[in-house]
């Protein structure tokens, strides 16, 4: 029987911590914030200080990145629009040794239905 993308993103989720919008807020300016949405849903709102690296290409962009390079030990909070794509991606992320990496349960929606604080 195939895997259903739901599948996977269950499994991720088993394997990885997940903390909720008012966690993220709390240390808003003092950890790095990775958006792996598209660029699109970036420019249409992310939350403040966050830089978008896609995730269909997270995993090859990342260690590039002059914010994450050397960082694979820093926390990292990884949001998407639901918490789904963020699940996958810091599960992978997590294989590739980025042991601080964290999801955002919720994503960027619960983020912005919360009342927080959105960058544009």
């Amino acid at each position: 029987m195939a895997l259903t993308p739901m599948d996977l993103v269950a499994a991720a989720k088993q394997r990885i911590r997940e903390v909720g919008p008012s966690e993220v807020q709390a240390v808003l300016g003092r950890t790095l914030i990775l958006d792996v949405r598209e660029p699109e849903e970036y420019m249409a709102g992310h939350l403040p200080g966050a830089i978008n690296i896609p995730r269909g290409v997270v995993e090859f962009r990342i260690e590039t990145h002059p914010a994450f390079q050397g960082k694979k030990d820093a926390d990292i909070i990884v949001y998407c629009q639901s918490g789904l794509r963020s699940a996958l991606a810091t599960d992978i992320l997590q294989q590739l040794g980025w042991s601080g990496t964290v999801s955002m349960a919720g994503g960027f929606k619960a983020w912005s239905e919360g009342g927080l604080p959105v960058s544009s």
